[in-house]
């Protein structure tokens, strides 16, 4: 099943540095990245999220093992949200944070001074400007901003895996990694640099069916079998979700694919506010798809949030397709989930 990797880009790579708490579909984000010709990944930032943020730098290093990838700086970052404790998400992705999938432990080293230090580093001495994407609890980056403001001048945007118009999955109405560290998604969102939010909107509709990813187990590059095995967790986790029970997800990896081809989403400029206050809200991004004044703003309440685009739509068979080729899969994977469909329909 194997096919040659993408011809390289003819314009040069973007810079991109990923924050990640890998996590199984920070994996599959990371072999995405990794092995994209038009993405240049400069370091690879940890954070508690799915995991603790020791298994996360631990994951990630295996993963660019069996990615056989090049010498990537990765840092520890931050271990707790700014306010409340650490609280993992192993339910979903295992008590490893990668499905139990026994990774070899990595002969690479982190980087000595920590993640802050070599996104303050790498973002400086970048001579282009560096695309950020976290695709887990903003912890690492709210810091970064907070201590070293001055890198946002070097910043070309984020685009974030995070959030929701429509609702939550760690609560009804909070995506998981805002609803981590709240404050930490408020100070990114207000810190003038453009933000792009890859939410559950358009997380949740990008699915390899079962067919494809069996097959992609049994390929004989490595990676390209450890997604296979990843996105069969996957399925296992999400199988009652009648919205995408037929298939395993790439989740993260689409925030990727969108760097790589922004084409593929559909965003709106709305303003969004994240919800810091304790209770059933906390951590919900309230975005406003107002197109009128409403009572708050005729009366003078403060209730208007920062501008952000929002991922509101996605074209999901290409954005999976792009994923497959580019990790090393081929366009027959893609043909046997267009086949699957056509049976289930």
């Amino acid at each position: 099943m194997s096919n040659p990797p993408l011809e390289p880009s003819t314009t040069k790579p973007v810079p991109v540095v990923l924050d990640v708490d890998t996590g199984v579909d920070d994996a599959l984000a990371l072999m995405m990245a990794v092995r994209h010709p038009a993405l240049d990944v400069r370091a690879i930032t940890c954070v508690a999220g799915n995991a603790d943020v020791d298994q996360v730098v631990t994951n990630s290093l295996a993963v660019l093992d069996v990615l056989d990838a090049p010498d990537v700086p990765v840092a520890r970052g931050a271990a707790q949200p700014l306010l409340e404790v650490a609280r993992d998400a192993r339910h979903v992705h295992g008590a490893d944070g990668l499905g139990a999938q026994g990774l070899p432990a990595s002969s690479r080293t982190p980087f000595a001074g920590g993640a802050l230090e070599l996104l303050r580093m790498t973002i400086l001495d970048s001579p282009e400007p560096v695309t950020l994407v976290p695709l887990a609890p903003m912890t690492n980056l709210a810091l970064l901003l907070r201590a070293y403001p001055e890198v946002k001048d070097n910043l070309a945007g984020i685009i974030a895996m995070g959030g929701a118009a429509e609702g939550g999955n760690a609560t009804a109405v909070a995506e998981f990694n805002v609803w981590h560290d709240p404050e930490a998604a408020a100070i990114v969102l207000g810190s003038g640099v453009p933000v792009t939010l890859y939410g559950l909107d358009v997380f949740s509709q990008v699915v390899v069916e079962a067919e494809t990813y069996e097959a992609l187990r049994q390929d004989p590059d490595p990676a390209v079998a450890l997604a296979g095995r990843l996105l069969a967790h996957s399925h296992e986790v999400i199988r009652s979700d009648p919205r995408v029970g037929h298939g395993g997800l790439i989740g993260d990896a689409g925030a990727v694919c969108a760097v790589a081809e922004p084409g593929l989403i559909t965003t709106h400029r709305w303003p969004v506010h994240v919800a810091l206050a304790p209770g059933l809200t906390r951590g919900q991004t309230v975005v406003d798809r107002r197109y009128v004044l409403g009572e708050d703003a005729v009366h003078g309440v403060d209730s208007l949030g920062h501008l952000v685009d929002v991922a509101v739509g996605i074209d999901a068979e290409a954005t999976r397709d792009l994923f497959l080729t580019t990790i090393g899969a081929g366009p027959q994977a893609s043909h046997a989930d267009d086949t699957a469909r056509a049976v289930q329909r």
